[in-house]
């Protein structure tokens, strides 16, 4: 009998082992799907899958490709040009890859080796409908029996079924909604894709054919927040960015500017609080973003995030981040949502990073700030006519996670080129953050403009953010290259304005810029504490570089966009393409890499077939954990590269 017994146990052991395997495998592989293009609605960019940690992640192998535009839209347009900047991150949902591919159009493909399932076709067969851009994500829908995948491309929203990618014709006019603002010409940008919320399909974006540093600022329509109806794509509300008369906010833009200002929208990342009933929307800057003399005020909504309730389409509370912006300071990354415990008070909180380089932690329910944020006399402007805010909101917490502001120690200090660097700022207005735009000059004595960090680009851009929500830990990535901001007296028989922005350059000693490095930089930022964790340069940049050859220096950092992708032990993140404005053929790279999400040590780098162009996403399919990421440059084809085990 003992025997008997033992053999009982003996036989038992593995299978309940086997049992709680599989319990674990499936539960993991529920969890770990990627169900919106930030991960979830949350925009953590967080998956919990766990497979690929630090012990093993070497061994992770490419183990499938998959073009930008599948072949059978390439064939049928053989004169079809596709870039190689493919935004696009994949969605997970019930077993089946989803994405925006190169030209705008729905793909499905299998997770597992990336194979094909259905391809959206162009509105027409021909080569112009083809056409078309990339979008960083797609939406998903689903009530019972019902489902919709919904896209946005060339100024219209789609409803696709997901099963085959036929237009659902119950759907808006036989499958889509225009949405081109009336009295517009040009189509809406939406690189964001859609968010839908509680059966509200909720569309930002910006318009096309706007000028940011032009002469030019009348009747450039806005590109107001819309909510649809998800099932017949009838418009529920409208949420106007720029204020009309009689709205909350038209007053802060004095002398009735508001009627004729426009191309202010949210073209980037939406978040959302289903609980809730609110969407989060980062508003970018005003008309004309370096010469405000026509638009004087505060210039609501822009620079601000706005809760709205996707019931009504009515402000619940918003934040405006730079007054009267004159610095092209965006809140373009996404609003990240998560639970945070400060202080002992748990508090569900958003974070908002913008390009100046702080991240801005509010309650998501009232809007209250969770640690001070304090309105701080700033440098006035010069500039005949422009009214600069005597003020602007300075966080208390977190530290920014970039530089800010230009002074004489910042500038390099390298042996020869250091002293370029500092001849070369001499010919520049320098001061701490939100010194203005000046005018530039070739008079004796005259200067050459601003320079300062952040820089138009901006710090932190729509790469930044990704949130753990076991540690509580932010991660941002900040792009540290000064800018010149600089004036000119509009002398055009069409300017609508007295003074406009040729140019943003951003001046190097060749090739090397003139600030102190790193110039590409990761921070973890402790949100239960607001704190830094830690912070590490990302990429070496210019170790080769011939002025800096014999120099004994740490990793410089690569000043491009890449996306972090959080995991259960690790962060991913790449160098970043040179596909973006602003990039230095030097300041991009191929290589993707791990690090340890505790500490910043790096463990792991592959190079890629290019460099990061999308956001990675992470899911688990049939017990096998895949990292997803989309790859191009200028000079390399677009296209999804999965990462695995072998």
């Amino acid at each position: 009998m003992k025997n008997r017994i033992l053999h009982l146990i003996c036989c038992t052991i593995p299978l309940s082992f086997l049992f709680t395997y599989s319990v674990i495998t499936h539960a993991a592989e529920t969890n770990s799907a990627w169900s919106y293009w930030g991960g979830t609605k949350a925009f953590n960019r967080y998956s919990p899958a766990a497979q690929i940690y630090a012990e093993n992640v070497s061994e992770l192998k490419i183990l499938w490709r998959r073009p930008a535009v599948d072949s059978s839209i390439t064939s049928a347009y053989p004169d079809l040009r596709v870039s190689g900047n493919l935004r696009s991150t994949p969605i997970l949902i019930d077993g089946v890859l989803y994405a925006a591919n190169g030209v705008g159009l729905a793909e499905a493909f299998d997770p597992a080796t990336g194979a094909t399932l259905w391809v959206q076709q162009p509105d027409a067969p021909t080569l112009e409908s083809a056409r078309g851009r990339s979008t960083r994500g797609l939406e998903y829908w689903a009530d019972g029996a019902d489902s919709q995948l919904l896209v946005i491309r060339k100024g219209y929203l789609y409803a696709l079924d997901p099963a085959s990618g036929e237009a659902i014709a119950s759907f808006g006019d036989a499958g889509r909604v225009s949405l081109i603002p009336a009295g517009s010409n040009s189509y809406s940008y939406n690189s964001g894709g859609p968010i839908v919320v509680n059966d509200v399909i909720v569309i930002a974006g910006t318009v096309d054919g706007a000028g940011d540093s032009g002469a030019k600022w009348r009747g450039v329509a806005s590109e107001d927040v819309r909510g649809y109806d998800v099932r017949s794509g009838e418009l529920l509300w409208t949420f106007h960015a720029v204020p009309r008369e009689g709205e909350f906010g038209y007053d802060t833009w004095e002398n009735d500017s508001a009627r004729e200002s426009g191309d202010l929208g949210a073209w980037c990342c939406l978040s959302a609080d289903e609980d809730l009933g609110y969407v989060y929307v980062p508003f970018t800057a005003p008309t004309a973003a370096y010469y405000g003399g026509h638009r004087p005020g505060d210039n609501l909504y822009s620079n601000s995030l706005v809760a709205i309730d996707v019931t009504t389409g009515e402000r619940v509370w918003h934040f405006q981040m730079v007054h009267h912006d004159v610095w092209e300071y965006d809140n373009v990354g996404p609003p990240v949502l998560a639970d945070i415990t400060v202080d002992g008070r748990r508090i569900k909180a958003v974070m908002q990073a913008n390009k100046t380089g702080w991240v801005y932690v509010f309650d998501r329910v009232t809007g209250e700030p969770v640690w001070p944020i304090e309105e701080r006399p700033v440098p006035q402007s010069g500039v005949p006519g422009e009214m600069t805010s005597p003020t602007q909101p300075f966080p208390t917490r977190p530290a920014p996670i970039a530089s800010q502001g230009v002074s004489l120690a910042d500038i390099i200090d390298f042996p020869e080129v250091g002293q370029i660097a500092r001849a070369t700022v001499a010919n520049f207005v320098i001061g701490p953050i939100f010194t203005p735009p000046s005018i530039a000059s070739d008079d004796v004595g005259s200067t050459q403009g601003t320079l300062t960090l952040p820089g138009s680009w901006g710090s932190a851009n729509w790469n930044t953010g990704a949130f753990d929500p076991v540690t509580g830990y932010y991660y941002g990535f900040a792009n540290d290259i000064p800018r010149v901001y600089l004036l000119k007296q509009a002398t055009q028989d069409d300017a609508e304005m007295d003074y406009w922005s040729p140019n943003r350059t951003a001046p190097y000693i060749d090739g090397i810029p003139l600030t102190k490095p790193p110039w590409g930089r990761i921070t973890a930022i402790d949100m239960n504490r607001g704190e830094h964790v830690w912070q590490v340069a990302n990429g070496d940049s210019l170790s080769n570089h011939p002025a800096l050859a014999d120099l004994d220096l740490p990793a410089l950092g690569i000043a491009s966009r890449p996306v972090a992708l959080v995991t259960s032990t690790l962060l991913f993140i790449g160098e970043g393409s040179n596909l973006h404005g602003g990039i230095q053929p030097n300041m991009w790279g191929r290589m993707f890499k791990a690090y340890d999400k505790l500490t910043g040590e790096l463990l792991w780098e592959m190079e890629l077939p290019s460099a990061t162009t999308g956001g990675p996403m992470s899911y688990m399919h049939e017990g096998k954990q895949y990292i997803v990421v989309a790859v191009g440059s200028l000079g390399d084809a677009a296209e999804w590269v999965a990462l695995g085990l072998p």
